[in-house]
């Protein structure tokens, strides 16, 4: 069967541009109201029936029968030995990946994790004090494909941050487990593994069942019924962001090889049909090539069908005036992953606001901060880099404040707290600041 990947052509000089761009931009995040309905009855029933309704979803939609939660546990042992199991190679890999990302996160945490405080001249304490959540949990996806680097990029700064428990649920459809999955879950430190997937596990880790402990935060991408449930538990526990389809977002000018900028609009189309790969260039000749590039390479690709779809329904190769006004759409798009395919990248870096990862230079693809770069790949997506940021050792703590006033110190601030307490009519609340006036 042959693919045909037809990402609409856009020129920002276009008078209908603006309209065309809205058009390939619009997303709905809005649920199927049969998801949310069947969400909130499964979480209503794990809520109520526990490992029961655990056992049950897990047969029902993953095909695993057992007659008991041990079956659904795995132990520390078997991720051990998973890891064992891998090839050379495969290990190397793992172990490599690991590293990098718990160094990058080792450094995020020296610079912005750690407690401090200070005193007035009266002697008054102030601070903040950092402290770790005691229990998360990570869910890691496992229908269509394994996901050995969302285990790190999710256990690896929570151990960072100092969490005590990180407890992993992963779905397993048949009972087929992934060997990469539970090695990557061995180097990355989680503490206990247990094989159920979809609403029932964020069920499971929100109000906590015989055997799964409740959590303070989940963490990690799903489907859609993974994100129902999330939406719907928040508040019960913390979580880290409702994910929509995966997005990239190249900025070039020309002197990238276009057969590298269109493998790169594929890396993330190939995700899911409702992926989106833009281009953006002020080169005619240079879009033109890429186009030629994609249709060349799509029919080796194994999800050439996916691609294709993704491309044909959201992606577009905007001809541009400028690069900086490339900056200045992709400002607007404020995209998941970023890539400045450019000669001198960090020209334009400076001018870029908005984006949940920022890839500079022709040779870092957007995949390698997928895997193994080091920065975290859990990104916002849909816009939500305005005012979101990736997934980090900050996600994991949390943060109070400390006060302590010497006693010269409150009659100065007692007196400042008696007249502002007055002014809101809470008497008792001025009472308590004047009982420590001299």
């Amino acid at each position: 069967m042959k693919f045909v990947a037809a990402p609409a052509h856009l020129s920002t000089v276009s008078s209908t541009f603006e309209a065309d761009f809205a058009a390939r931009l619009h997303w709905s995040a809005e649920q199927d109201a049969a998801i949310e309905q069947r969400v909130q009855d499964i979480l209503a029933d794990v809520r109520a029936r526990g490992d029961g309704a655990l056992l049950e979803y897990t047969q029902r939609f993953d095909g695993l029968h057992a007659d008991g939660m041990q079956r659904l546990t795995l132990q520390p042992d078997e991720l051990r030995a998973a890891y064992r199991s891998l090839p050379p190679e495969q290990q190397q890999a793992l172990s490599t990946a690991a590293e990098r990302v718990r160094h990058y996160h080792e450094a995020q945490k020296r610079a912005s994790g750690e407690s401090w405080s200070y005193r007035d001249e009266d002697g008054t304490l102030l601070g903040q004090k950092v402290t770790p959540l005691d229990r998360v949990g990570i869910y890691v996806p496992g229908g269509k494909a394994a996901y050995p680097s969302s285990v790190l990029m999710n256990a690896i700064p929570a151990q960072v941050a100092g969490v005590a428990e990180i407890i992993m649920v992963v779905p397993t459809p048949q009972g087929a487990k992934n060997p990469l999955v539970l090695a990557a879950a061995h180097v990355a430190g989680v503490t206990r593994a247990y094989t159920v997937g979809g609403a029932q596990a964020i069920g499971a880790l929100a109000y906590g069942t015989e055997t799964i402990p409740k959590v303070d935060k989940i963490t990690g991408p799903g489907n859609a019924y993974v994100a129902s449930a999330k939406r719907r538990v928040f508040g019960t526990v913390g979580i880290d962001m409702i994910a929509g389809p995966s997005e990239i977002l190249v900025l070039a000018d020309g002197s990238t090889p276009p057969d590298w900028v269109a493998m790169d609009l594929f890396s993330q189309a190939e995700h899911d049909e409702l992926a989106q790969s833009i281009l953006l260039c002020p080169d005619a000749e240079y879009i033109a090539a890429v186009q030629r590039e994609i249709d060349r390479l799509l029919p080796d690709m194994p999800r050439a069908a996916i691609i294709a779809k993704s491309l044909t329904d959201r992606g577009a190769l905007i001809h541009t005036r400028s690069m900086q006004e490339a900056c200045d759409i992709s400002n607007r798009i404020a995209p998941e992953h970023l890539e400045v395919s450019s000669r001198d990248p960090h020209r334009w870096e400076p001018l870029l606001k908005h984006a949940g990862a920022i890839f500079l230079g022709a040779y870092t693809s957007e995949s390698l901060g997928d895997y193994c770069a080091g920065p975290n790949h859990v990104l916002p997506t849909s816009g939500t880099a305005r005012f979101s940021s990736p997934l980090g050792v900050y996600d994991f703590q949390k943060r109070s404040s400390l006060i302590e006033v010497s006693e010269q110190g409150a009659q100065t601030l007692g007196r400042i707290a008696s007249v502002l307490a007055h002014g809101e009519g809470l008497q008792a609340h001025a009472r308590a600041a004047e009982m420590r006036l001299k």
